[in-house]
């Protein structure tokens, strides 16, 4: 079997497959011999039929079964033996059935579509801006703040704080304000409210401040947008029975429930910290501000990835595609897509192509690999954020090693944990071989550019 290629152009190219009758016959004969030996036949036991019987009955399907298997195969072997970079798969330039009766030798072509030569430079000649955000006193004492009510204590409160939690029944109102009585009015006698959840302010507003015994006129429906399930939980009822309520209630706030926050201390540093690792209150503070950079550094590194793509995409974006060929391989794999919709579809995955050849390029300049290390770490790292979401602050490593092996063997979440570390891995070896002009902004500043 002689298989050669011949470029049309700089992406383009056509491979010829030419394939005689010796390539192949063996290789029938083999197949025929092997269903002989493995399929009941009617009139035949298994395993004694004659070659000739087998080539009668089954020998021009297992024939051309047989030449495309091994056309394909040797075209896919002198793609990975010429270190051919093809996008999407050969394309067959003409597809007709193999006349056997007539025919002993025959010629395949097939289109191929060539990834272009960029020649991308990733290096320290490149110079990237990396905005860092500054962490402010205010930034820190928000921090601490978040932190002392989250380890605090529930007290009973004098008045209604913002981030209270209220108790007393709920009455369902008249629409002139008197109590509604009846077998169909709603009255919950151990309601419990949080006004800081409420999706509307005005409603927010008018507990804040109440203390024990007083009343409060609200509308249910309008803290929380009407949703069912908010409305359904707050009135302790199904959500068909709160479908169209509008009504006003009425709470009498019988207790009050606020948040005493966690003193400083070693108690505290601990809970938030783990053991050990700061002491006092100066600590605690540089503690926090590093806390509050790590975070703040997310949105830098998205940033970051933003403008890595728009500088290499502005420098390398205009590359020549071989759009002909993509567009047929395209229709034939796609039942979606033919030639009347091709050109449109494909202009909107142009650039997203063009964006993958280019971050290919340079991961393989870089040498990006995705280690299972690499995989174990990340998996930590959405397993301390879960389990801190629980309060779950200061499990050991071995713990929490074992809950991201966990992470790792849920079959349907693996590829997309291998892409994302993939992606982040990306951006910071980008990060580490271009010069990089560093730059602490402001918050504000910060979201002007992200804008």
């Amino acid at each position: 079997m002689n298989v050669s290629m011949q470029k049309t152009d700089a992406v383009n190219a056509r491979l010829t497959v030419e394939v005689q009758e010796s390539d192949y016959k063996d290789k029938v004969v083999k197949d025929l011999k092997e269903i002989g030996r493995t399929h009941q036949i009617p009139g035949f036991r298994k395993g004694h039929i004659s070659i000739a019987d087998l080539q009668r009955r089954f020998g021009q399907r297992v024939t051309s079964d047989v030449i495309n298997r091994e056309v394909y195969e040797a075209v896919m072997k002198y793609i990975e033996d010429n270190k051919l970079n093809v996008l999407g798969q050969p394309v067959p330039v003409e597809v007709k059935a193999l006349d056997l009766k007539n025919q002993k030798d025959f010629t395949f072509e097939y289109d191929l579509a060539l990834a272009p030569e960029l020649n991308i430079e990733v290096d320290k000649n490149v110079t990237l801006p990396f905005y860092t955000i500054e962490v402010t006193d205010e930034m820190v004492a928000n921090q601490d703040d978040s932190f002392r009510k989250r380890f605090g204590s529930q007290v009973p409160g004098e008045e209604v704080e913002p981030d209270a939690l209220v108790k007393g029944p709920i009455m369902e109102l008249n629409p002139d304000g008197t109590i509604k009585e009846g077998d169909d009015a709603i009255q919950v006698t151990n309601g419990i409210l949080g006004p800081q959840f409420f999706k509307n302010d005005a409603q927010r507003q008018l507990f804040i401040g109440k203390k024990v015994d007083d009343k409060v006129r609200f509308n249910p429906w309008e803290t929380c947008d009407g949703d069912p399930v908010e409305l359904a939980s707050m009135l302790q009822l199904t959500k068909e029975q709160v479908a169209d309520l509008h009504a006003d209630f009425e709470m009498v706030i019988s207790e009050i429930i606020v948040v005493k926050k966690a003193e400083l201390g070693e108690e505290f540093y601990t809970q938030v910290f783990g053991k050990d690792r700061v002491k006092t209150e100066d600590e605690y503070r540089a503690a926090l501000r590093e806390l509050i950079a790590g975070d703040l550094r997310q949105n830098s590194q998205i940033l970051f990835a933003r403008d890595v793509k728009k500088y290499f995409m502005d420098k390398y974006g205009q590359m020549e595609l071989p759009a002909a060929t993509l567009k047929k391989w395209l229709i034939e794999r796609n039942e979606s897509l033919n030639e009347k919709n091709i050109d449109e579809e494909f202009a909107k995955m142009e650039d997203d192509l063009r964006w993958q050849l280019i971050r290919d390029e340079i991961a393989a300049k870089l040498n990006l690999e995705v280690t299972q290390d690499d995989l174990l770490a990340f998996a930590k790292m959405i397993a301390s954020r879960q389990l801190a979401q629980y309060g779950m602050t200061n499990l050991d490593d071995e713990t929490i090693t074992s809950f991201a092996k966990n992470i790792l063997d849920d079959k349907n979440y693996h590829n997309r944990l291998v892409d994302q570390v993939r992606e982040g891995k990306f951006y910071h070896m980008v990060e580490q071989a271009v010069t990089l002009d560093q730059q602490t902004v402001s918050l504000d500043r910060f979201r002007e550019l992200a804008q």
